[in-house]
């Protein structure tokens, strides 16, 4: 899980230098934290092999990482 933080760390700081778009936060919140979550979660319960767990563990913690950039740029905006 903590790789996974790491990758969604590293994500969000591609997305944010990549993507010009304005976009409204209660989207991208919605995108950053539910997306993954509901991917992680759904291979986690339907998971036949371990494998597949490790995965869902791993996407499932993209999204606190992902997450926590956007909040940093957001307190470091001043928004």
């Amino acid at each position: 899980m903590l790789v996974g933080t790491a990758v969604g760390l590293i994500a969000a700081i591609a997305s944010i230098l990549l993507v010009k778009a304005t976009i409204r936060p209660d989207v991208v919140i919605a995108l950053v934290i539910g997306v993954p979550i509901a991917v992680g979660m759904l291979l986690i319960l339907f998971s036949r092999r371990r494998w597949v767990t490790t995965l869902g563990a791993f996407i499932l913690a993209i999204a606190p990482g992902w997450f926590g950039v956007l909040v940093v740029i957001q307190v470091v905006h001043g928004a």
